[in-house]
């Protein structure tokens, strides 16, 4: 909302990535023509009692990589065809990997890998800023959900550092 009212950007896609359905920012768009909410989830996951969002993609339990990011690519492209966002937050969350323990998701850290680099080159092929954050992740193993998320600040500088050399 500063961002807004310094007249930074004024409309903000909100693409939440995170397993558990983007309750807070779907309230928070509702009602608002300048912010649009795109969530990603297992769709029996918490919260249980969904908030309706502008674009709401519930997965089954189980879900693997070809069905999520065939999905991902196809409503985001359809998304940007609705809303001409500015500025995009997107909120990349490492609990639909396969092995976390609250996810109920089955991506593999590959399948992650290529769920950024969908976000961020569709952000880059219509000249949209981006920022954004890591989010859940309850894996066993520390290291994998400092992988995922290492993973995801890897892709955005790769895809900053190629940006910038086409400039």
């Amino acid at each position: 909302r500063v961002m807004q009212s310094d007249g930074h950007f004024r409309y903000l896609l909100i693409v939440d990535c995170d397993v558990h359905q983007g309750n807070g920012t779907s309230s928070i768009a509702r009602g608002d023509a300048s912010l649009f909410s795109f969530s990603m989830h297992c769709e029996k996951n918490f919260p249980f009692q969904k908030t309706e969002g502008d674009c709401d993609i519930p997965l089954p339990v189980g879900t693997t990589d070809a069905l999520y990011l065939g999905k991902l690519e196809t409503e985001l492209k359809k998304v940007f065809d609705l809303f001409s966002p500015d500025f995009i937050f997107y909120l990349a969350g490492a609990d639909p990997y396969t092995k976390d323990r609250l996810g109920l998701l089955d991506l593999s850290k590959a399948g992650l890998a290529t769920r950024d680099r969908i976000v961020l080159n569709l952000c880059h092929e219509k000249g949209v800023p981006l920022a954004f954050a890591m989010a859940g992740g309850y894996a066993p193993e520390i290291s994998d959900i400092v992988d995922i998320h290492f993973q995801t600040v890897k892709i955005a500088v790769e895809n900053l550092t190629s940006r910038q050399s086409s400039i």
